[in-house]
């Protein structure tokens, strides 16, 4: 009987992905795993989208809250990025982003690799804080 965890899961079910991306050998090291930086910074670029939509303009990130490596990502994985705004405040914008891979397309194995919350602020064209826009 064998004592490893089943991470096997499906992707959100009624929500699209603000980024979708296949990561290629240049991002990975000799072995085919891709470099954590690289999923860092896709993470980032996802929660960006969200908080410029809610700033109705230019964000810039100040935080890093969480970050948390789940399961090793590989070249040829499908990462789809899902995002949720978990906080705003007069300036800023903290999401929350969720990775999913699908491995092994023929067998739809979907695989949740990474979970990180990140806070944006709206910035003008100075690049000095701004006020989000009231909804």
């Amino acid at each position: 009987m064998s004592s490893v965890k089943d991470f096997t899961t499906t992707l959100p079910a009624g929500r699209d992905p603000v980024l979708r991306v296949m990561p290629m050998p240049s991002d990975a090291n000799i072995h085919g795993d891709v470099f954590g930086g690289w999923i860092m910074s896709q993470v980032d670029i996802a929660g960006s989208i969200p908080a410029a939509r809610r700033a109705a303009g230019r964000v810039a990130t100040v935080a890093v809250n969480a970050f948390q490596f789940k399961q090793p990502v590989f070249v040829g994985d499908l990462l789809s990025f899902y995002t949720t705004i978990v906080k705003t405040g007069k300036t800023s914008v903290t999401v929350s982003v969720e990775v999913y891979a699908e491995r092994n397309r023929m067998d739809a194995e979907v695989v949740k690799v990474t979970e990180a919350v990140l806070t944006y602020v709206a910035t003008d064209e100075a690049r000095r804080s701004r006020p989000l826009p009231i909804l």
